[in-house]
């Protein structure tokens, strides 16, 4: 098992609105992730500069490859852009963040 993280930038005003599309988290989409390994998934928020932590477990990080290709994180993607920084595919703008202490 493998643990990633990364971090994302929301737009000026959209906080609320990111947490009511996560609540309400599409169940294909649950479903790709659990079948793709993803496991232990939270997304923490710094309101101060509206940047997005993630951290994940993935059982084969070479998986989050195959996950990025499938049609409903595309989906997924295209019904965010509005309100996260975006590359030009829709997927988030979304920068690895490297691990320097884990105390398990």
């Amino acid at each position: 098992m493998k643990r990633l993280a990364f971090k994302m930038k929301l737009f000026e005003g959209c906080e609320i609105e990111y947490k009511k599309r996560h609540d309400a988290l599409w169940p294909e989409l649950k479903e790709l992730l659990n079948e793709t390994g993803v496991s232990d998934y939270s997304i923490f928020l710094d309101s101060d500069t509206l940047t997005l932590f993630g951290v994940l477990k993935i059982t084969n990080p070479n998986e989050m490859i195959a996950l990025a290709e499938h049609p409903v994180m595309k989906r997924w993607w295209e019904y965010m852009k509005d309100i996260m920084e975006s590359n030009p595919d829709d997927s988030p703008i979304s920068i690895p963040l490297e691990e320097i202490f884990y105390l398990p």
